[in-house]
Formats: C-alpha cells, sequence, structure tokens
C-alpha cells in the first residue's frame, strides 16, 4: 500500500504544474497579441513619417512656385532641349557657355543631364532661346574680344 503523504504530494504536485500551465498559456498568448500590436503600430509609425516627408517634399516644391506667382508657362529646362537650341544656333559647347557666361564643362553636364542649371542662370538660358543664329554669332564677336 503506498505511503499516503507521497500520494498527496504527488498530487498536489501534479494540480500545481496544471494551473501553471494555465497561468502561462495566458501570459504566452498575452505576450503574442502585444508584440503583434507593437509590429502593427511600428508600421504604421513608418507609413506616416514616410507620408509627412513626401508631403514637406511636396510644399517645399510647390513653396517657391507659390511665391514668384510665375505663369503656367514659365521657364522649364530640359537637357535635350538645350542641346536642340545649341545645334540650332550652330554653336559649340564652348561657344555657348561663353554667350551664357558659365564654363564649358557646365554646359556639358547640362546636356547630359548630369547637373541642373541654377535658377539665377535659367534668364541667359531663356535668352538664348530667344537669340538668332546672327545675333549669337554678333555676341560670340562682342564678348570673345
Amino acid at each position: 500500500m503506498p505511503n499516503i503523504a507521497s500520494v498527496l504530494k504527488e498530487e498536489i504536485a501534479r494540480v500545481a504544474r496544471k494551473e501553471m500551465r494555465t497561468e502561462t498559456q495566458q501570459l504566452k498568448k498575452a505576450s503574442a497579441h502585444y508584440r503583434s500590436d507593437i509590429a502593427a503600430l511600428k508600421r504604421r509609425i513608418a507609413a506616416l513619417e514616410q507620408l509627412v516627408g513626401r508631403l514637406s517634399k511636396g510644399t517645399v516644391k510647390n513653396a517657391p512656385g507659390a511665391a514668384t506667382d510665375q505663369p503656367a508657362s514659365a521657364f522649364r529646362f530640359s537637357a535635350s532641349g538645350l542641346q536642340a537650341q545649341r545645334k540650332r544656333l550652330g554653336l559649340s559647347a564652348s561657344e555657348a557657355a561663353l554667350l551664357l557666361g558659365v564654363s564649358d564643362q557646365s554646359v556639358y553636364k547640362w546636356e547630359n543631364g548630369k547637373t541642373r542649371p541654377r535658377a539665377s542662370q535659367f534668364a541667359s538660358i531663356a535668352a538664348l532661346r530667344e537669340m538668332s543664329k546672327k545675333e549669337a554669332a554678333s555676341r560670340l564677336t562682342t564678348t570673345s574680344r
């Protein structure tokens, strides 16, 4: 016959393990739920920060346009357009640079799309568009002297 004390001790240990298992399962479920909530919040924060970044870039782009109140036909620069104007006038890159008041390398990089001209240089590029071939040649002779 088994000792009643050992049977009682084993039964108490079994019940205690069962109780501990239910308690730890509840804690595991709660921590898994919290982890998934935290991950969802992190994703939401990242999406909102990305949206804020896009909006701030958009307002920065729109702010100068709104401040100058330029018409819809404002100057737009394109690399191929500059190259076409230079070819139309029969100018080399260095001659165009001389007319524009910039370096040869600047014209080269603008035409290849590696860089964009500064806003202060847009006026001289726009003037180049208005120029005729004869006018460009006469300005070159006066500038090179």
